[in-house]
């Protein structure tokens, strides 16, 4: 499988749980309840969105990872959707941009005007990552 059919097989497996504008309210909303400190608002967003992505990823796309040589493990940060593994190099998609990412705690970072993501961005952010692997694994 090469990288592009990977990427393809990535996109559509996030596609099925939600639609790209979907999953960009879902961000936009969870940012809002952040920027408000509303903690019930982030109750209810945060492990939806977190569980959503990581799920995807680690189920979804299992095979599809397998079939590449790549491990998938759970995420190091709190806005981690998974560590990737192949041939001892790691990385590991965020949703948010990495300059602005605390990993101390997912509210330290989002209360300092952390930005989430949009899906594009994010496909953008998990695309990178997996570029760096498939380098590794020629």
């Amino acid at each position: 499988m090469t990288l592009n059919e990977t990427i393809a097989r990535l996109r559509a497996g996030h596609l099925m749980v939600r639609d790209a504008q979907e999953w960009d309210e879902l961000s936009t909303d969870l940012g809002r309840a952040y920027d408000s400190n509303d903690d019930e608002l982030i109750e209810q967003l945060q492990p939806p969105f977190l569980q959503s992505w990581r799920t995807v990823t680690r189920y979804v796309l299992r095979d599809t990872f397998d079939a590449v040589g790549i491990a998938v493990t759970d995420p190091s940060h709190p806005w981690g959707i998974a560590t990737l593994t192949a041939n001892g190099t790691s990385c590991e998609p965020l949703l948010c941009y990495a300059d602005e990412a605390d990993t101390e705690s997912t509210a330290a970072a989002t209360y300092r005007g952390l930005q989430l993501l949009n899906f594009a961005d994010a496909m953008t952010n998990y695309t990178d990552c997996l570029t760096l692997l498939f380098d590794e694994l020629d």
